[in-house]
């Protein structure tokens, strides 16, 4: 039972009392390869990609018509009206997508890949602090991480780059190739427009290399040159989307070669020749089957699953699964599964409060708490898809560990419980998620609550739960 209880809270995402501790764990968590659905049910409804990018549209067409005084005679009132209805319709389809997530985190067969899911999310973070992002920034973890979580790390790395929401939040769209037709142009009218090396560096910082991964600025200006015209069709704004093809459906990934900066270029002492889209494509085909972008991949995902500081034997361990198979991500799952540092009992990990939020939830029965989620994991200090940083939340320790994020927690713990229906047994409870793992302090203090309610929340902020 100790490595069941081990596979479900440190591999996935907690137990539930109704369900059967695996006999075989490494056997339970390979299975979830093919029992992960990338589009589960709970996602019908939550608003398309096309939808979203079609209201954007609308919306920075009536402000420029507004700022051109053609929206001058209308009232104030209105105006407001309007501005206030966009705004609570991206909250909306916001609440809409992180209680899609929540609910696919609760009910999953696969809750190991779930996990690899929100860990890959929060590796390629984009941050919803305005309109367009807002409603964006869960298509990313939808549309470009859940499709190729099991999948090799090149096509995810493609995938995320081109993405709306990532393309969006490194302000991809302002990028001018200085030397393209369009950069010509404007610098003939006396309007310089330039490079933006956002999102190439990035890529080279957080996404693939990493900080130490051998690169220097000449390589984020050479990759952030290749980038130029990759852009996003039908938004209605940045230079040069009138070039945008009629037929390209709104929100999908375009490319102008009217803003690419042309010429050869030179990445980390490799040559890419004039290839329109395809030489970005080519610099990012290779930075995933770099050897820093597998050593950077591996101590992250050791991290997560191992502590603050995880083994040197471990990460090694990782990064050659990850070279050996050109970056297969289920191989270097694999990995992980077969190796003892993650099978000791000692605990590991302090859960951050969207783990805990999900533990909690499953631990109590809760299968539905779309229309609150978003709020709760705001109140408890982070709020999805909003890390207000390209590095995401930070996955240590030190970060959650404070006392006003543990009381945040207590607060939390009461709440749930207090919205459970049918509650169970506490000291029943404890035994059926961590068996003989439960130690007799936490057993005491749940057996002197002044009532199962009390008991209940006390076992949500015990260390047995809060660690993993």
């Amino acid at each position: 039972m100790s490595r069941a209880v081990t596979a479900l809270n440190r591999f996935g995402l907690g137990a539930r009392p109704d369900e059967r501790m695996p006999a075989d764990p490494e056997r339970w968590l390979r299975r979830q390869f093919e029992e992960f659905d990338p589009r589960p049910s709970e996602f019908d409804g939550v608003a398309t990609r096309t939808a979203i990018a079609a209201e954007l549209a609308d919306w920075y067409a009536y402000r420029r018509q507004e700022r051109q005084g053609e929206g001058a005679m209308a009232p104030a009132s209105g105006r407001n009206e309007r501005a206030v209805a966009f705004g609570e319709s991206g909250k909306r389809m916001y609440r809409e997508m992180v209680g899609a997530r929540l609910e696919s985190a609760l009910n999953d067969d696969a809750p190991f890949v779930e996990r690899l899911v929100h860990f890959w999310a929060n590796h390629f973070a984009v941050s919803g602090d305005n309109s367009a992002l807002l409603r964006f920034a869960g298509l990313l973890e939808f549309e470009a991480i859940r499709p190729h979580v099991l999948g090799r790390f090149a096509n995810m790395l493609l995938a995320v780059e081109q993405h709306p929401a990532m393309l969006l939040y490194l302000d991809q769209m302002q990028s001018i190739g200085p030397n393209s037709m369009f950069g010509a142009r404007a610098a003939g009218r006396g309007r310089e427009r330039g490079l933006n090396e956002n999102l190439g560096r990035e890529i080279l910082e957080l996404h693939s290399l990493g900080v130490d991964g051998g690169y220097d600025q000449a390589d984020v200006t050479e990759l952030s040159r290749a980038l130029t015209g990759w852009t996003v069709g039908g938004l209605g704004r940045g230079p040069g989307q009138r070039f945008v093809d009629s037929e390209s459906r709104p929100g999908d990934f375009v490319f102008l070669p009217q803003l690419h900066e042309p010429g050869s270029r030179r990445l980390l002492g490799r040559a890419y020749p004039e290839a329109g889209v395809g030489q970005a494509r080519s610099m990012l085909a290779d930075l995933a089957a770099h050897p820093s972008t597998a050593n950077h991949v591996a101590t992250k995902l050791a991290r997560h699953f191992a502590g603050d500081d995880p083994p040197a034997a471990l990460v090694q361990r990782l990064v050659r699964a990850y070279r050996e198979s050109d970056g297969s991500l289920p191989e270097i799952y694999q990995a992980l599964i077969d190796s003892r540092e993650l099978w000791v009992e000692t605990p590991l990990k302090f859960k951050s409060p969207w783990e805990w939020s999900v533990s909690a939830m499953r631990a109590l029965d809760q299968t539905r708490f779309r229309q609150g989620i978003a709020g709760f994991s705001r109140q408890l200090g982070q709020a999805v898809w909003q890390p207000r940083s390209p590095a995401g939340f930070p996955d240590s320790d030190a970060h959650w560990l404070g006392s006003d994020a543990l009381m945040r927690r207590v607060d939390g713990a009461q709440r749930l419980v207090a919205r459970a229906q049918n509650p169970a047994d506490p000291r029943q409870l404890a035994a059926a998620l961590f068996g003989e793992r439960m130690s007799a302090q936490t057993l005491q203090a749940i057996s002197r609550a002044e009532s199962p309610g009390q008991g209940l929340a006390l076992l949500l902020v015990s260390p047995e739960f809060l660690w993993r």
